[in-house]
């Protein structure tokens, strides 16, 4: 099963076991979800259910992932079982809080989860069912794990990776945002001194979808030729990262590692080396 489908074939998807999670983000966006999501779609938040913010970012960075324990029960309050398939849509192409519940789904050992291609807007173009007001389901029973599945970094491997040029750590913010142009997020602006740049956007074709798996595939293959073979991939705060992972996954590459606390943690550590192109 790849991570990825398209309107049309969530539109002719069996009802049984699919669970919808509407995963916009923004102002006000519990009252969006309220106004209009697909039919039977059940909302769940960046900052409450799939993050827990803590009071200083140097830390953990601005969207640190929850305890194992904690997300077991939003999946329980959210009626998500092992044998669930979920499918999770956003209005940002995927890159924001869908590719992280995916990763965060995928990492809690669920295997059956795809990403809405093309989001809330290519939803509304297919002319899925929509609903409003809230969506009445039961909670699921508790499912137990003791730790995250997928591999993730601390600020200090990927520090000392890099001094040992043994990975290769992608920064995927746009270009502006890593030459140290300006930073409309966090605190400075530039990036980590060795991290390459290769933008989430750059993995979206210009309708807003992803390209397909032999295109990404051959585009990584070419922008990592001669690079070291394990991949950190990063972001601003451990989100949009999640979309070049879902990339990388539907190219075929084995899942690379993922710098939770990202830019957002890197730029407030003190001491911590900041590299410009500007």
């Amino acid at each position: 099963m790849t991570p990825i489908i398209s309107p049309s074939e969530l539109k002719n998807f069996p009802a049984e076991n699919l669970i919808i999670l509407d995963a916009r983000v923004g102002k006000d966006v519990y009252q969006s979800y309220l106004s209009k999501h697909i039919k039977g779609a059940r909302f769940i938040d960046l900052d409450k259910d799939l993050a827990e913010v803590g009071e200083n970012a140097a830390f953990g960075g601005r969207h640190p992932l929850p305890g194992v324990g904690k997300f077991s029960q939003t999946l329980s309050n959210l009626g998500i079982s092992e044998n669930s398939h979920v499918v999770v849509y956003d209005d940002k192409n995927g890159s924001n809080a869908a590719a992280r519940a995916w990763w965060m789904l995928r990492s809690f050992g669920l295997n059956n989860v795809q990403v809405l291609n093309g989001g809330f807007q290519a939803a509304e173009e297919e002319e899925l069912g929509f609903s409003s007001g809230e969506e009445t389901f039961e909670k699921s029973d508790l499912i137990k794990k003791e730790s995250w599945l997928l591999p993730t970094s601390s600020l200090e491997v990927v520090e000392n990776e890099l001094t040992n040029h043994s990975s290769t750590v992608i920064d995927v913010r746009d270009a502006y945002r890593y030459k140290g142009e300006s930073e409309p997020i966090d605190l400075v602006a530039g990036h980590i001194p060795g991290a390459i740049n290769i933008p989430f956007s750059e993995n979206l074709d210009e309708n807003g979808n992803f390209l397909k798996p032999e295109f990404l595939q051959e585009k990584y293959s070419k922008l990592l030729k001669d690079k070291p073979e394990n991949l950190i991939i990063h972001c601003g705060s451990g989100v949009t990262a999640c979309h070049t992972i879902l990339a990388l996954e539907y190219a075929g590459f084995q899942i690379p590692t993922l710098y939770i606390g990202s830019w957002s943690e890197w730029s407030r550590r003190e001491g911590k080396e900041i590299a410009r192109e500007v």
